[in-house]
């Protein structure tokens, strides 16, 4: 049996750093078992894995992933959720994690981050998503995340820049060797 959040459709109160298109309805849930095999099936695309691999993940991957995801919102309030659209399909997730390394990046701070199957790309569902994930965090009492992104991903270069982030530090890959920047946000006090 998994623990499930309130779903409802997410209106933000995240301003934007610059002027958008109307953004898409999203409803965010903790992952459930089940989702383990949607995000395998959304993600399944080499150009959604480019930045996170190259290549598509088993399916183990994402049970680990999903159960572990499940583990942060029973423990912190919070997740990398999973993200549905309009229509109540698994469109990718979204959310805030304890960055997971302790001896690489940003450790000790809580990240955000967001991942689309390819047919959703370029509709706002990310931004959409990520300004709920900051209200969601901000409710919880974080005063700042971060969000690391690879130099190259063009596509989440830009939704960091719609929420307002600036650039904090970059930390060399251990894999690449190239620098990874790493967004901040400061969140300030919850809206009233």
């Amino acid at each position: 049996m998994s623990s499930v959040s309130p779903e409802s459709p997410i209106p933000s109160s995240v301003p934007s750093a610059v002027p958008d298109k109307p953004l898409p309805v999203v409803r965010l849930r903790v992952p459930t078992e089940e989702d383990a095999y949607a995000w395998h099936r959304v993600f399944d695309d080499p150009e959604v894995m480019e930045f996170h691999g190259g290549r598509s993940a088993e399916v183990s991957v994402y049970e680990e992933l999903t159960a572990r995801q499940r583990r942060h919102d029973a423990e912190h309030g919070f997740c990398f959720w999973t993200m549905l659209d309009e229509n109540d399909e698994v469109i990718g997730f979204t959310g805030a994690q304890p960055w997971p390394l302790d001896d690489w990046g940003p450790a000790g701070e809580v990240e955000i981050g967001w991942r689309l199957g390819r047919a959703h790309w370029g509709r706002g569902y990310a931004t959409a998503a990520a300004r709920a994930t900051l209200d969601r965090v901000r409710a919880k009492g974080l005063d700042h995340v971060v969000a690391m992104v690879h130099p190259d991903n063009t596509r989440s270069l830009a939704v960091t820049e719609r929420l307002g982030m600036t650039l904090s530090t970059t930390y060399e890959s251990r894999v690449s060797g190239l620098g990874i920047p790493c967004f901040r946000l400061e969140l300030g006090t919850a809206s009233a």
